[in-house]
């Protein structure tokens, strides 16, 4: 079995449909919307609809603004447009349009922060596995997407333009819980370990998923593949027995991580 995994796409059709040739299933953890590009401003809905120095400040108050700046700066930049919410949806639902249009048969795909799985279209050849465990290829795959936010946090209300795919702490803890017996992990956000889950060129730390260790403690998984973290302090850890891998940034690297069995 040749099973072809990526993770942080944001927008790279053309790089996934190269990625998925010769793959006898497709894992797709996460964030298959380009919304802020941050290696260049012109790109993502962002750059694309309020422009290149909008997206640059975005990306600069992101890395260190203070709590609640970047919010209040994504408030003031969207309300330069009437009606903002209906055009984001407009263009999520063109890239997931191309995006989806690409994966192939026995594609498995989960929600990252950056993902409206509401907008997904529906595609008979892809499984939306999210919470789930399936067998496939006789080994048995648990999945878990999104990205928790910190215990006590509340999520952003509905009603504004753009709201990531972040879940209350107890939803997505319920969520790891209900996987048991398993072979392999598939995730977005990576297991708490500090090596996985900071990003050396942010110099941050990004939100894990929360439980994710204990559950690998638990259930002993051979490989825990999750993404998250584009530029991860490790790409690689273990965690007991099972080695913990980030499979990379797609779209900047236009590689799949390949897990044979």
């Amino acid at each position: 079995m040749r099973v072809h995994v990526v993770s942080d796409v944001h927008g790279n059709v053309e790089g996934l449909a190269r990625a998925v040739e010769g793959a006898d299933a497709v894992f797709v953890l996460g964030d298959l919307i380009d919304f802020v590009d941050y290696a260049d401003p012109t790109a993502g809905i962002l750059g694309r609809v309020l422009g290149a120095d909008v997206s640059r400040e975005f990306g600069r108050v992101r890395r260190s603004g203070g709590p609640g700046e970047l919010r209040a700066f994504a408030e003031r930049a969207w309300a330069a447009i009437p009606d903002p919410a209906a055009v984001i949806a407009e263009a999520v639902d063109e890239q997931y349009a191309r995006l989806f249009a690409v994966l192939p048969e026995n594609t498995y795909a989960i929600p990252g922060n950056v993902d409206v799985p509401d907008r997904w279209p529906s595609v008979p050849r892809v499984t939306v596995p999210d919470g789930k465990v399936i067998e496939i290829g006789g080994l048995r795959v648990g999945f878990v997407g999104g990205v928790p936010l910190p215990d006590g946090f509340p999520p952003r209300p509905p009603g504004g333009p753009w709201r990531p795919h972040l879940l209350p702490a107890q939803e997505y803890c319920a969520a790891v819980d209900a996987i048991t017996d398993i072979d392999v992990l598939c995730t977005h956000a990576p297991p708490e370990v500090p090596l996985l889950h900071y990003d050396r060129v942010t110099g941050r730390r990004e939100l894990p998923g929360l439980g994710l260790r204990a559950l690998i403690a638990r259930e002993r998984p051979r490989t825990a593949l999750f993404g998250h973290v584009h530029q991860p302090l490790a790409q690689r850890a273990r965690v007991g027995a099972t080695e913990c891998v980030n499979v990379g940034h797609f779209r900047r690297t236009g590689q799949a991580y390949v897990l044979r069995w």
